[in-house]
């Protein structure tokens, strides 16, 4: 037993030991529990969010939860410098954001919201997931316009399988995504830009398997490992829904995510959790800035009515709250993501909070 709870620990520590990063590191789905727990979320995921992080984690579930309304809306506290009373409405449209920024050169604009109703039970779950993101910034000598936009619309289904009494849970969810997107660099001075005309979008099929692997002994020590977009995730199938464009999104390529978690009981009613991971591990190793794969992440839990969570995203501090009874969740959490070019780090700070109602 000593012998497997040393290799468990070397594990966690080898996860955070990772050289140090800079530029951004998107994800199709991130939540505010996992980001006030430092990003981390592959071997801790035990609500409906298992089907687009882990599937194994449905696993973890043991009874149907049905969820209506889970608003999630997060940002960049530099918004408030870019977006003003008297601009609030024009930064709404693309032009209207760039002439915004064009007046905060070198200042990052991040924007996001996204839904999630589902329904869920003991290792199977079903959901349909929305979200809109705008990243965006006008380099500080004011000719070019950075301009990174995702709008997904995705079903998702996921079922786990169980083994040895659930010590190894093997899950497997796949998803229908309609994507629109714009990766691009812009002209700063560009003008009647607009979402319909530079967006590309295209249907897509993709599938994810996680594993989850938890010993028996105290503080149930788990090993969690989740492939994501097997084999790669194609935009090809068809059209899409809102532009009808010609051309296709950017294909995205399978990554490898690899975490451990602990779960000491402190008291009665009183549980924490300690969890760490590496995101992309396959090409970790062969990128100058690994540390933006490094997550690592606590949770106390109170009652399951009061959670406290803390931890680190990539180099930067995260923290978040919660307040939890059988139908409502009220959740809020501030993280840094690191936004600057390779070898130049740049936090931007942000802010993510969600509402949600189950029964």
């Amino acid at each position: 037993m000593k012998r497997l709870t040393k290799t468990w620990m070397s594990l966690a520590i080898a996860l955070v030991s990772t050289r140090a990063v800079a530029a951004e590191f998107t994800e199709f789905y991130t939540g505010v529990r996992q980001l006030g727990m430092g990003g981390a979320y592959a071997a801790v995921v035990n609500d409906e969010t298992a089907l687009l992080t882990n599937p194994a984690g449905l696993g973890k579930l043991r009874e149907t939860t049905v969820t209506l309304i889970d608003p999630e809306v997060s940002g960049s506290f530099n918004d408030t410098k870019i977006a003003t009373l008297s601009n609030v409405s024009s930064v709404t449209n693309l032009q209207g954001l760039l002439d915004a920024l064009n007046q905060h050169k070198g200042v990052h604009w991040n924007a996001k919201a996204q839904i999630f109703p589902s329904i869920v039970t003991s290792n199977f779950g079903f959901g349909l997931h929305g979200k809109y993101e705008y990243n965006a910034e006008v380099d500080e000598a004011g000719n070019t316009f950075r301009l990174d936009y995702t709008n997904d619309y995705a079903a998702a289904l996921g079922y786990t399988f169980k083994f040895f009494g659930g010590v190894l849970k093997v899950g497997t969810a796949a998803r229908l995504v309609d994507r629109s997107e714009i990766h691009q660099d812009l002209p700063a001075n560009s003008t009647n830009l607009s979402i319909d005309a530079l967006a590309k979008e295209g249907l897509g099929l993709g599938a994810d398997i996680g594993i989850n692997l938890t010993a028996p002994i105290q503080y149930l020590p788990t090993l969690a490992i989740v492939a994501r977009d097997v084999g790669g995730t194609s935009y090809e199938l068809g059209n899409g829904l809102l532009h009808s464009t010609s051309s296709r999104p950017q294909d995205t390529p399978q990554t490898i995510d690899v975490g451990v978690a602990f779960f000491p009981i402190l008291a009665n009613d009183v549980r924490f959790t300690i969890t760490g991971e590496m995101h992309d591990v396959l090409k970790a190793y062969a990128d100058p800035d690994t540390m933006k794969r490094v997550h690592a992440g606590m949770e106390l839990n109170f009652h399951d009515f009061f959670f406290l969570r803390g931890g680190m995203n990539q180099k930067y501090w995260t923290a978040g709250v919660e307040l939890a009874t059988e139908n409502f969740q009220l959740q809020a959490a501030s993280y840094g993501e690191d936004v600057g070019p390779t070898g130049t780090p740049k936090e931007d700070r942000r802010w993510v909070t969600k509402f949600t109602f189950r029964f």
